[in-house]
C-alpha cells in the first residue's frame, strides 16, 4: 500500500494504489483547492512532489494548466494523480491565504432607528430576553447592557462577520476569511453537485461551522465579550449558501423546477453555533432559487423600490444577480458567470492577496503599467485585474471584437505592446511579467463571465420594455465589483456604452444589508412581503436567449 508522507503538515496516510492526491489529502482534512469538483479543468490543485523522480510512482492523467517545466520540477494536478508508490507532497497552507486575503467588509446603507429582534427586561433577580414578543430565555442577575448579534455575510468565496451591539448599533469588531466551501467547489452549480454525492453535504455544512467558529472566536478576543451573550445571527447569502449553511440539502436547486428547501423570512436554531443557548439564527427572505437573500439585503439597503427611474443593481460575481428597477416595480434575474472573475480557471489567476495584479492600464504610447496589491511582486492575476488586462488589450487593438488575440506582425498597435506578446506552450500569449500572462484561453473565459452578465442585463430591459438609454443609475455590489473601474466594463463591453457615467459601486450590500435586518425588525416583515412581488425572470425561458448570450460574446 502507497504512503503519501504530507510534508508541510507533518502527515503521513496510506492509500489504496490508484487513489488520488487530493482523495488522500480530503480523507487527511488536508485542504487543497480543486474549485472545479476534481474533473481536472481548473487547475488550482496543483502540488509538488518533493523529489521529481517520484513522478514514476504516480500517474497524471491531467494534459493541461501545467507547463513542461513545472512537470519537470515535480508539480501535478492533486485531482488527477493516481498513486501506486511512495511519495512526498508539499501542500502549502489555505491558512497563510486567509490571511492575506483582500476582502471587502463595508457596503453602502442609510439611516434608520434601532428596532432590534432581541430585547432585554430585567427584574429583580433575572433578565427576560426576548426575541420579539417571544420569551426565549431567563438569565440570572441584570445582563440588560450585553446583548449582541453578529451580521454575516456568506459568499459563494469568501465570508464577512460583525459583531454589533444590538442596544445601540455599535459595530464593535469585523472579520473575514475564505469560504472554505470554495476548496470542494468554486461556483454555485458544482457545490450544489457535490453536496449531492455521499457525504458532501455533511462535507460542506462541517466546512462552513468550521469556519463560522473561527470569525466568531476572533470577533469575541477582540471585543473581549462573552459568546453567551450573542443572541441573533443573520445569514445573508445566495440561496445555495443559505441552504449549505443550515445544513439543508440544495439538490432541487439544481434542477428543474428549481424547488426551494428554505425561503427565508425565518428563524431556525443556532445551537450549533457556540452561542447562547437559545440563540437564533434569522434567514433574510429569498427570491429565487438563484436570487437570494444577498440581493434582498441589497435592496433594503440601496432603496431601490423608492428610486425614481429606472435602475440596474448588478452583483458580479460567480453567480452574477442583477435587478432591475423602475416606479417600485422590479424584476430579477441571475446568470451563471462562473468563476473566472473570481480568478478562478485563469491560467495565472489568483485571489485577492498581496502581489495580484489588481490594476492595468496602457499609456498614450502603448506602455503597459500595472499595480499589485499590497506593491509586493506580481505572482497572478485577481479578478478587477484580469477584467483591466482584457479592456485594456481590447482597447488597444491587441484584441480583437471577436475575442482573439491580433499577432504583433498583424497588429497596427505600439511597439511595447508587441514586445509583450510572446509564445508560451506553442501560442501567443500576453505577459505582464516574465511570469504572469494572459492566455487566449483566458480570454474566452472571460467573454463567456461578460456574455453571461451582459445577456441578463438584455433580457430584464426587454422584460420591463426599457431602453439602454433610460436607466438612470447602476449599482455595482459585492466585494468583488467595488475593485473594479467603469472603464473596464465599457471596455470589454459587460455594460453598454449608453451606461457610461451612470456607474456607482456600492460595496458589501449583502454584509450591510445583514445588519440593517439585525438592527431593525421592522425591515423583516417588509422585505418578505417585497421579495413576493418581485418578477422572477428566467433566462432559460426567455424567447432566444441563446442567439442573445452568442450576440453578447463579443467585445
Amino acid at each position: 500500500m502507497p504512503t503519501i508522507s504530507f510534508i508541510n503538515q507533518n502527515l503521513n496516510i496510506t492509500v489504496a494504489p490508484g487513489a488520488t492526491i487530493l482523495e488522500a489529502a480530503r480523507a487527511a482534512n488536508i485542504e487543497i483547492e480543486s474549485p472545479c469538483n476534481a474533473v481536472g479543468t481548473c487547475g488550482k490543485c496543483s502540488v509538488r512532489l518533493l523529489d521529481a523522480a517520484q513522478l514514476d510512482h504516480v500517474n497524471d492523467s491531467s494534459d493541461n494548466h501545467l507547463s513542461q517545466v513545472d512537470r519537470a520540477a515535480g508539480y501535478v494536478l492533486a485531482c488527477q494523480t493516481s498513486v501506486y508508490g511512495d511519495i512526498e507532497v508539499i501542500v502549502h497552507s489555505k491558512a497563510d491565504e486567509n490571511r492575506r486575503l483582500n476582502i471587502l467588509a463595508e457596503g453602502e446603507s442609510f439611516d434608520y432607528a434601532g428596532d432590534p429582534y432581541i430585547t432585554k427586561r430585567a427584574g429583580g433577580d433575572v433578565t427576560k430576553v426576548f426575541g420579539g414578543e417571544t420569551l426565549l430565555g431567563i438569565e440570572p442577575g441584570d445582563t440588560t447592557e450585553y446583548a449582541y448579534g453578529i451580521a454575516l455575510d456568506i459568499g459563494t468565496t469568501t465570508l464577512v462577520a460583525e459583531l454589533i451591539h444590538l442596544p445601540t448599533g455599535e459595530r464593535l469588531a469585523s472579520e473575514s476569511m475564505l469560504n472554505p466551501q470554495s476548496t470542494y467547489a468554486q461556483d454555485v452549480l458544482t457545490r450544489i453537485h457535490f453536496a449531492a454525492q455521499e457525504g458532501g453535504l455533511q462535507t460542506l455544512h462541517e466546512a462552513f461551522l468550521s469556519a463560522f467558529s473561527s470569525l466568531r472566536d476572533r470577533l469575541i478576543q477582540t471585543a473581549k465579550i462573552n459568546p453567551r451573550h450573542v443572541y441573533e445571527v443573520v445569514y445573508s447569502g445566495n440561496t445555495t449558501m443559505l441552504h449549505l449553511a443550515a445544513g439543508v440539502d440544495p439538490a432541487p436547486l439544481g434542477k428543474y423546477p428549481y424547488i426551494l428547501n428554505i425561503i427565508g423570512g425565518e428563524h431556525i436554531p443556532a445551537t450549533s453555533l457556540g452561542l447562547s443557548p437559545f440563540g437564533q439564527i434569522y434567514l433574510p427572505p429569498i427570491i429565487s432559487a438563484f436570487v437570494g437573500a444577498d440581493i434582498t439585503s441589497g435592496i433594503l439597503v440601496s432603496r431601490l423600490e423608492q428610486k425614481a427611474g429606472a435602475t440596474l443593481f448588478i452583483d458580479i460575481g460567480t453567480n452574477g444577480e442583477i435587478v432591475l428597477a423602475q416606479g417600485g416595480r422590479l424584476a430579477a434575474t441571475s446568470t451563471a458567470a462562473g468563476p473566472a472573475f473570481e480568478g478562478m480557471n485563469i491560467v495565472c489567476g489568483a485571489r485577492a492577496v498581496p502581489g495580484s495584479v489588481e490594476q492595468f492600464q496602457i499609456d498614450g504610447d502603448g506602455r503597459p503599467a500595472y499595480k499589485t496589491i499590497g506593491g509586493a511582486r506580481a505572482i497572478g492575476i485577481c479578478g478587477s485585474g484580469l477584467l483591466d488586462i482584457v479592456g485594456e488589450l481590447v482597447r488597444s487593438g491587441v484584441v480583437g471584437k471577436n475575442g482573439r488575440f491580433v499577432s504583433p506582425d498583424q497588429g497596427g498597435y505600439a511597439e511595447p505592446l508587441k514586445a509583450a506578446m510572446r509564445r508560451h506552450e506553442g501560442k501567443f500569449a500576453f505577459f505582464i511579467t516574465d511570469d504572469v500572462f494572459i492566455t487566449q484561453r483566458d480570454i474566452r473565459q472571460v467573454q463567456l463571465a461578460k456574455g453571461a452578465i451582459r445577456s441578463g442585463i438584455t433580457a430584464l430591459l426587454a422584460k420591463l420594455s426599457i431602453p439602454e438609454t433610460f436607466v438612470d443609475e447602476v449599482l455595482i455590489a459585492g466585494s468583488f465589483g467595488y475593485h473594479l473601474c467603469e472603464s473596464s466594463l465599457l471596455n470589454i463591453g459587460l455594460i453598454p456604452p449608453a451606461f457610461a457615467g451612470k456607474v456607482r459601486f456600492v460595496g458589501n450590500t449583502s454584509q450591510s444589508g445583514a445588519a440593517a435586518f439585525l438592527l431593525n425588525t421592522g425591515f423583516r416583515a417588509g422585505m418578505r412581503e417585497m421579495a413576493l412581488k418581485v418578477d422572477k425572470v428566467e433566462l432559460a425561458d426567455t424567447p432566444d436567449f441563446e442567439k442573445l448570450f452568442i450576440a453578447s460574446l463579443g467585445f
